[in-house]
């Protein structure tokens, strides 16, 4: 396993200086924002697919630094019901994959997205109940009539360019646990993996352990990212994790994103990086730092050293013993 980090929050650096800081912490690989909600900071793929003395420039900022690119990132929803935000996000994904097949990178990480509930709706809608029935009418029309299609179309493009979509397990978008990632894929191709981040699955009730093993059954994690988050018991047990509380609003939320290991401690980090190698990741650990009670800078440092010692970094052994 590589320790990784997803660059957005050292945007404010230019790449070169992100490289550095990372470089000289022990970081082995680089996930960048290039579209979307990520951002493109430190990277624009039209003007990197369309520039070789940039892409060149590019290129060498990560190779000076001992970087390898694990992924682009071009988050966002690909279905949104008003079409020209869609647009504009299938094309800042468009653009991700051909900029991975032209300088190697393997993995593209992205939502999966949530149209509205009907043709006529101008506003995503996340059902997260089967009741009433209008629910399940909703469902069967966003995955029926858009969310396969789309991504029928996509993940062929993605295998005509020799790269894998990783999608993020994320509320609010319609692939947003182990059954309905597995859903997607099976309906659009094996080229449909999960860009796996437990955040995401801790607050919702899952364990990410037991969500690793069952989509490592089916090879389907593409990529890791290394970000916790913590349980306020007390909020919690009052309303619950269905919580629409501002993020900044810390103290009366039901949960808040915190650096890894400030939401759970080495033994809970080291049993999901063990399922990892059972289930035969050996790819990017990268830490999304989006802790509001740190610097990004703290964050990323603190994460840095905690995953260190959390991380598998050899290959195995030979089982001397038996």
């Amino acid at each position: 396993m590589k320790l990784g980090v997803l660059s957005v929050v050292l945007g404010d650096m230019p790449l070169e200086k992100a490289c550095e800081f990372l470089h000289e912490r022990g970081v082995q690989m680089i996930e960048i924002g290039c579209g979307g909600h990520p951002g493109k900071a430190h990277c624009d793929p039209e003007i990197l697919l369309n520039d070789e003395g940039k892409l060149k420039e590019f290129k060498e900022t990560i190779a000076k630094n001992e970087l390898q690119i694990s992924a682009l990132s071009a988050h966002g929803n690909m279905v949104h019901p008003v079409k020209e935000i869609a647009d504009s996000f299938d094309k800042d994904l468009t653009n991700a994959i051909l900029l991975a097949e032209k300088i190697g990178v393997p993995v593209v990480n992205t939502f999966s997205g949530c149209p509205g509930g009907s043709p006529e709706d101008k506003t995503p809608n996340w059902v997260t109940c089967s009741w009433p029935e209008d629910y399940l009418h909703a469902l069967e029309y966003q995955w029926n009539e858009v969310l396969i299609p789309y991504w029928k179309k996509k993940a062929a493009f993605a295998r005509e360019h020799g790269i894998k979509i990783a999608l993020e397990l994320h509320p609010g978008f319609c692939v947003y646990n182990t059954k309905t990632l597995l859903r997607l894929r099976e309906a659009a191709g094996p080229e449909i993996g999960a860009n796996f981040d437990p955040s995401h699955l801790i607050w919702q009730g899952m364990d990410p352990s037991v969500c690793i093993r069952e989509l490592g059954k089916h090879g389907a994690i593409f990529h890791f990212h290394a970000k916790d988050t913590k349980i306020d018991s007390l909020n919690c047990n009052v309303n619950g994790v269905l919580d629409t509380t501002h993020y900044g609003d810390e103290i009366n939320r039901s949960w808040i994103f915190r650096s890894v290991g400030y939401g759970h401690g080495e033994e809970y980090w080291k049993a999901m990086i063990s399922e990892l190698r059972l289930a035969g990741y050996d790819y990017a650990i990268s830490i999304e730092h989006e802790d509001s009670l740190m610097t990004g800078a703290e964050g990323l440092n603190k994460a840095i050293k905690f995953l260190q010692n959390v991380l598998i970094y050899e290959e195995r052994g030979q089982m001397f013993w038996a």
